[in-house]
């Protein structure tokens, strides 16, 4: 299996001769093929032009002087766990040379298998081109009365001169507007309630200019994908306002258009070898917020609260994902005369009203899985057919181990 090497390692020299043997073939060959046969991360031989070495005698690449025994090095990196063994392996095998052992720091270690990106596609071949946007000076309720509409939950703000000054998403209005919920709430509510909403905005003095996110985290059209994917995973934002050359708005590069980028592109001709592709078990979080499928709606918001997450799996008797509850699901679902309770619980402003339902009423049945050997690029392609969000992987009896999201996806792709 490939070792996914840490920062920490170590780098083992070997130098020897060309000349020298073992069992019969190079002495190098050998030294390679143990290496790999045990599985270490690599190795590299270098071939000297000159040296003298034990003998002091003058080795020399020059034209007249080809049989000569040329000096080799052999770089091999690895974790101190696997240089250890390595040595001990190695260390008989070298009868006359020298070798040497030092820690590294390891910046990046990667292949192709581990890089499933096009990174080097340009950020203007993928973004989204059309783009809903918002003016500075508009009220924050006709900004919230956009989001309604269009049902976008993160715009631009542009000034008259197609300059990106900011981002304003529906976080930022709960956050600094006083709004009540989030956009996929919502889009679920009643149209009394959301005019109720819509009214009491309308009353705020603020300006899209006073609530926004600045400065705005960019990309330009024609740096390459596989950096502006790296400054979204970094800063853990989801869309990136794209630039020209002059600084104007061209479109917007979402965290779903890379990603549906690699569920689309056509699968390796070759074999990658066992172990060389990075996999859901890799990357997933152990941390499952989940609930029973007999607990009741307090038990249910309060454990939206405490994830933080906006959803919740749901786990039968056995311990099986069964189905999946988000906030939005609660409101919908609940009886018409709690719809205010449960948003003010969910906003943390109350307790949830007291109610018999329980999360198997509640749920969305079915939850998308995979088994921990699955590729990251299974699961982006799994991810976006169906558009989902979370990813649970599980065991052989189904159990939950872990969870993959968009987020933890993009950040393992760009970190290769």
């Amino acid at each position: 299996m490939t070792p996914k090497l840490k920062e920490d390692a170590q780098r083992l020299v070997i130098y020897i001769g060309e000349s020298d043997r073992w069992r019969g073939k190079p002495l190098y060959a050998a030294i390679l093929e143990t290496l790999k046969a045990e599985g270490l991360a690599g190795a590299t031989v270098i071939r000297g032009v000159a040296g003298f070495g034990a003998h002091s005698h003058i080795h020399t690449a020059a034209i007249l002087r080809l049989s000569e025994d040329l000096p080799l090095i052999i770089h091999v990196i690895d974790t101190p766990e696997k240089i250890e063994h390595a040595l001990e392996l190695v260390r008989p095998m070298v009868r006359e040379g020298l070798i040497t052992l030092e820690d590294v720091r390891v910046v990046r270690y990667t292949h192709r298998y581990l890089n499933p990106l096009p990174a080097d596609r340009l950020v203007e071949e993928v973004m989204t081109r059309e783009v809903e946007t918002l003016s500075p000076e508009m009220t924050v309720a006709a900004a919230w009365q956009k989001m309604l509409e269009t049902l976008i939950k993160a715009m631009p703000v542009v000034d008259n001169s197609g300059q990106v000054l900011g981002m304003v998403t529906d976080e930022d209005l709960l956050e600094r507007a006083g709004l009540q919920q989030r956009l996929s709430v919502a889009e679920r509510l009643d149209k009394p309630l959301l005019d109720e909403e819509i009214a009491r905005l309308r009353q705020s003095p603020l300006r899209v200019a006073d609530v926004m996110s600045k400065p705005p985290i960019t990309a330009q059209a024609r740096e390459p994908l596989g950096l502006a994917a790296m400054r979204m995973a970094k800063h853990g934002i989801k869309r990136l306002p794209v630039l020209n050359d002059q600084g104007q708005l061209m479109g917007v590069l979402s965290r779903v258009d890379i990603l549906r980028l690699l569920s689309e592109k056509p699968a390796m001709k070759m074999t990658a070898p066992l172990g060389a592709t990075q996999t859901v078990r890799d990357v997933m979080t152990p941390v499952i917020p989940a609930v029973q499928q007999d607990d009741e709606l307090p038990e249910i918001v309060e454990k939206l609260l405490e994830s933080g997450t906006h959803r919740v799996i749901v786990l039968d008797g056995f311990g099986k994902a069964i189905g999946l509850i988000s906030d939005s699901d609660v409101v919908a679902r609940i009886q018409p005369s709690q719809r205010r309770g449960v948003i003010a619980a969910l906003f943390g402003d109350a307790l949830a009203p007291s109610s018999s339902v329980t999360a198997a009423e509640l749920m969305s049945p079915g939850v998308l899985t995979a088994r921990p050997e699955t590729s990251l690029v299974q699961a982006a392609r799994m991810m976006m057919n169906p558009k989902r969000k979370w990813l649970v992987v599980v065991d052989e009896q189904d159990k939950p181990l872990g969870l993959v999201d968009r987020h933890i996806l993009l950040r393992a792709l760009t970190a290769g």
